[in-house]
């Protein structure tokens, strides 16, 4: 009997994940067209095939949705990891030299990109009118800059960085050329390749705040 209740809970488990990702699918969806403010969470629940007291047991309210969403979509996934801690990280910390760590991020922020352009412009959209998509979205520009700075602190440890910059001129460096506008502009307006993008990333951003930079 042990192993059949095992087995109802991880049924009960995946049901719940499976229920959870679609949620979040048709928020993916809806929240971009016709947008957050015009979605009602009937709607989502409509569209996700589920009853709108499920939605609010999983999620609790609009304001969550949203900011669960937000963070799957950067992530690529809903497991519980920082982003600091994905594998993607250590891989930039491996690396010798601050151009090769470049190139590794830039390849990063081209596949979130990628997938979380339609959400991050509509949270944008969404936060000039709602403060609850004001307050997901300044917290995730917060979290940013948090980010863009321990990057700045692990290009710096290569002795790379220009002299007159200090890490906070580099974060800012860091955070302006990773925003999600450059690349909707770049890429899914002016028709760049992924790949021109990513050069694009390195050449600017390693103009701007290495020294004696030597392109490779």
């Amino acid at each position: 009997m042990a192993v059949k209740r095992r087995y109802d809970s991880a049924h009960r488990q995946e049901q719940a994940r499976q229920t959870r990702r679609a949620i979040l699918d048709a928020a993916a969806t809806l929240f971009v067209d016709p947008g957050y403010a015009a979605t009602p969470l009937t709607k989502v629940a409509a569209e996700s095939g589920v009853a709108i007291q499920t939605v609010y047991k999983v999620f609790g309210s609009k304001q969550a949705l949203l900011s669960a969403l937000v963070d799957v979509t950067i992530a690529g996934d809903d497991e519980p990891v920082e982003l600091s801690e994905r594998s993607f990280v250590a891989e930039i910390r491996a690396l010798p030299d601050a151009r090769s760590k470049l190139r590794r991020y830039a390849r990063h922020l081209a596949e979130i990109h990628a997938r979380q352009t339609q959400v991050m412009l509509a949270l944008a959209a969404a936060a000039t009118a709602d403060p609850d998509a004001a307050a997901i979205w300044r917290k995730n520009m917060d979290d940013r800059r948090t980010g863009m700075t321990r990057f700045a602190a692990e290009l710096a440890e290569t002795g790379e960085l220009r002299t007159d910059h200090t890490i906070d001129t580099v974060a800012d460096v860091l955070w302006l050329a990773m925003d999600v506008h450059n690349y909707d502009w770049l890429v899914r307006r002016r028709g760049w390749s992924a790949e021109r993008f990513q050069q694009w990333y390195v050449e600017t951003v390693a103009a701007a705040i290495l020294t004696n930079d030597r392109r490779a």
